[in-house]
């Protein structure tokens, strides 16, 4: 019969798990509530997905219970919750009368489940400093996001007129293509008080839980709107000014890893040196002497 100290650690090992799984539980039932034309709970069934998916893996390595188990299942959720449930509500929100509209969420889907195959043999799917390509969650989010963000006074006033088809379709190419990128962006940033970056990280990001709290329709589909363009906006203006990046930008360490981090690179020079040795010695009993041919004329 197990005791009381082993009982605890299944139960912190199944913890990361649940996560996981309350992750999958809302991305199927926001499919249930866009069949029942509910997609306004849709949107938020999807960003509830999202929270879920970020604390899951905080809690594995808080708990230290990280496990190549859970980051499989981990990717097969995702591919689920931010895959195929904003496919399905934006198919069914803008693409349903259409014979070949299904062919976008078609392919957003199918970005979303090569980035997460690329994710886990790329970066063991954990993502230290930054990511490789624009996250699944992400992208899920900010389709999910918009049709509560287009229920508010904001977007009926000003952006209504707007040929919301074409830009969504245009915008499902574009998350497509940016997942499957190497565009790098940034991991949301850890509550620390040991240094001032830190501190200024912990300010921002304890409003932006605040905002969400407050007005979730505007700050969910703005915020991820803006981290999407930020990043792309980002990597093509250092691509014009041809700025390399600092360090290697395929390299995931921790902050503090990348300052303490210095590639030595392993110089060969065996193929400058001759294949054979040469011998400059010279032998004093074959070196002829300049001088011994002017006495033999004298």
């Amino acid at each position: 019969m197990p005791g009381p100290r082993q009982t605890l650690q299944r139960g912190v090992i199944i913890l990361p798990s649940a996560f996981t799984l309350g992750n999958l539980f809302f991305g199927i039932y926001a499919m249930v509530s866009v069949s029942r034309g509910d997609f306004q709970w849709a949107g938020w069934c999807i960003t509830i997905a999202g929270i879920l998916d970020l604390l899951d893996g905080r809690v594995a390595r808080l708990t230290r219970t990280g496990s190549a188990f859970g980051a499989q299942l981990d990717s097969l959720v995702d591919s689920i919750s931010f895959g195929v449930a904003p496919g399905y509500v934006m198919f069914a929100l803008f693409f349903a009368d259409a014979e070949w509209s299904w062919v976008l969420a078609f392919v957003y889907i199918t970005a979303v489940v090569v980035r997460l195959a690329r994710f886990n043999m790329e970066q063991g799917g954990e993502a230290k400093r930054q990511y490789h390509g624009l996250p699944s969650t992400a992208a899920g989010m900010v389709l999910a996001s918009f049709f509560p963000f287009s229920q508010t006074w904001f977007f009926n006033s000003y952006l209504s007129d707007l040929p919301w088809q074409q830009i969504m379709a245009v915008g499902m190419v574009l998350l497509a293509v940016l997942m499957v990128s190497h565009v790098p962006y940034s991991k949301v940033s850890k509550i620390s008080l040991s240094t001032p970056r830190g501190v200024a990280n912990s300010v921002i990001l304890l409003a932006a839980v605040f905002l969400a709290v407050s007005v979730p329709e505007y700050f969910f589909f703005t915020v991820l709107a803006l981290y999407i363009a930020w990043g792309l906006l980002k990597s093509v203006v250092l691509g014009f000014l041809d700025r390399i990046p600092v360090g290697d930008p395929l390299l995931d360490l921790e902050e503090d890893d990348v300052r303490s981090h210095s590639e030595v690179r392993d110089l060969d020079y065996g193929n400058l040196v001759p294949s054979r040795a040469v011998d400059f010695k010279l032998d004093s009993q074959s070196t002829p002497d300049p001088n011994q041919g002017l006495e033999e004329q004298a």
